[in-house]
């Protein structure tokens, strides 16, 4: 697993499948900010709330100059399917491999119930127009926090 990032570093490049057939890279955003939100699940409560709340701003980011991303382990035809139930007007990368999710440091063991197992640390990182990271949240808790990276956003 990759060392933590920091506010601060170059945000990793990544080029992913995304939905629709599309192919999603890091790098061809430079000039804006990008929100990527990491996510363990396409389809779950707290996946689909999530989802929404960042679609709900999605205006008030695009005024920001900041597009959204959101990436999960999920297959290109479960984000698609994603996408469409809740009407999602942003991207979803799809990192079936990992690769992304372990350099972003959000690949971790996690715990339930004793059980240990690998999955997606929810973490949204925040990168500036140069592809410098400006803010990191690990651990998210989704009431609020797409309204929050919205004013660090702003802000920025």
């Amino acid at each position: 697993m990759a060392s933590a990032l920091s506010v601060g570093d170059m945000a990793p490049d990544f080029s992913l499948p995304g939905d629709g057939g599309s192919t999603i890279s890091l790098s061809s955003y430079r000039g804006k900010k990008v929100v990527v939100y990491f996510y363990p699940k396409d389809d779950t409560s707290g996946c689909t709330k999530e989802a929404i709340e960042f679609n709900g701003l999605k205006a008030e980011f695009a005024k920001a100059n900041t597009v959204i991303i959101g990436m999960s382990p999920d297959s290109v035809k479960s984000h698609d399917k994603f996408k469409a139930k809740y009407e999602l007007e942003f991207q979803i990368a799809a990192d079936e491999e990992k690769s992304a999710l372990e350099s972003y440091g959000v690949w971790v063991e996690k715990s339930m119930y004793g059980r240990k197992y690998m999955g997606v640390e929810r973490t949204t990182v925040l990168i500036g127009t140069d592809g410098r990271i400006l803010a990191i949240w690990p651990k998210v808790k989704v009431d609020g926090h797409a309204a929050e990276v919205l004013k660090a956003a702003q802000a920025a």
